[in-house]
């Protein structure tokens, strides 16, 4: 296991120069060799949607929003499922899905359309000059474009490609990182569900057959959203607890493949004793607890190489990711 998982020799193992040879020849085969296996898996939010699983509590949040056809807001720590929910729904309801990841130069109009205005001024310009000169032999007619409408040069947006295709689902990826007025602009879509399309006044853009998306956002809680917004919103909050991590492991067995039962309780248990630790900027979340049960089971890492202090845990950095965190724990 532990030489399946060396991929570099540092430079002062104890290796000869011809075993070191032998070592950067399969390091260079194997990363040329595309590989589907479950650390990869658990990466995909499809691949792994039909293993995510839905608490009480998150069941009733989905199937409140729902019933009253409110956007679900899923607050929570980085990692802890809030996306893969929004791909579970797809899987599990056979619905397309259409994502938007927010920014913090994100626009409400971005979510509706993107139009290509360089594009559209250039083809102006050139209708323009093909105006002026005419066809007088000089040029060809394939060196200047036709002129073509504002409507050519419009591409739809998630929300207009989910009204397209509903009944669908819309995601909004951590709207929180995007301007406090983005929310707020798109107050009239949340609750009408349509809008007016940006070239024509008189063409309104709705869901089809009136079934409006499921809609569903995720925030960090990096900043606060505003009130009108929050009004709107069925909310719930994911909270990393003992309960949660053991569901998310019995439901990823692959993916732990490797590593002794008495290895993931004792790691488990030390995730937790980080996560609780006084001081620490950021803690740890699901995603970090994955992907370092991942590479305690490629190492081949044992229960007993746990028991140390938290500074010194094997692949502690796939958990602690703030350097001043780091010190913390190591009593600098």
């Amino acid at each position: 296991m532990a030489d399946a998982f060396e991929l570099v020799v540092p430079n002062d193992s104890k290796h000869t120069e011809k075993q070191r040879a032998e070592l950067r020849s399969s390091a260079r085969e194997r990363v040329r060799v595309a590989k589907d296996d479950a650390a990869r898996d658990a990466t995909d939010l499809r691949k792994s949607a039909a293993r995510y699983v839905v608490g009480r509590s998150l069941a009733d949040a989905i199937n409140m929003a729902h019933c009253v056809r409110a956007p679900l807001l899923l607050t929570g720590e980085p990692g802890t499922g809030k996306t893969q929910v929004a791909y579970y729904l797809e899987w599990y309801l056979g619905l397309p899905l259409f994502r938007y990841q927010a920014r913090s130069t994100s626009t409400s109009t971005d979510l509706r359309y993107d139009f290509d205005a360089v594009a559209y001024l250039r083809d102006a310009y050139a209708a323009r000059v093909q105006a002026e000169r005419g066809d007088d032999g000089e040029h060809t007619k394939a060196e200047v474009s036709p002129s073509r409408g504002r409507k050519d040069f419009l591409t739809e947006g998630p929300l207009w490609k989910a009204y397209l295709e509903a009944p669908s689902i819309l995601l909004i990826d951590e709207i929180d990182k995007a301007p406090r007025d983005f929310p707020n602009d798109l107050l009239e879509e949340f609750a009408e569900h349509r809008f007016t399309h940006p070239f024509d006044q008189g063409e309104v853009i709705a869901p089809k057959n009136g079934i409006a998306p499921i809609l569903i956002c995720t925030s960090n809680a990096e900043r606060r959203l505003p009130d009108a917004f929050l009004r709107r919103c069925i909310v719930h909050h994911i909270e990393v607890d003992k309960p949660l991590l053991e569901r998310v492991l019995d439901a990823r067995p692959e993916l732990l493949r490797g590593l002794p039962a008495e290895t993931r309780d004792r790691a488990v248990k030390r995730f937790l004793e980080l996560r609780d630790k006084p001081g620490l900027s950021r803690r740890p979340a699901t995603g970090e607890l994955l992907t370092w049960l991942t590479l305690l089971a490629a190492r081949g890492v044992g229960a007993d190489e746990l028991g140390v202090p938290l500074a010194n845990l094997p692949f502690v950095r796939a958990l602690v990711k703030v350097e001043r965190d780091f010190e913390e724990l190591a009593g600098k």
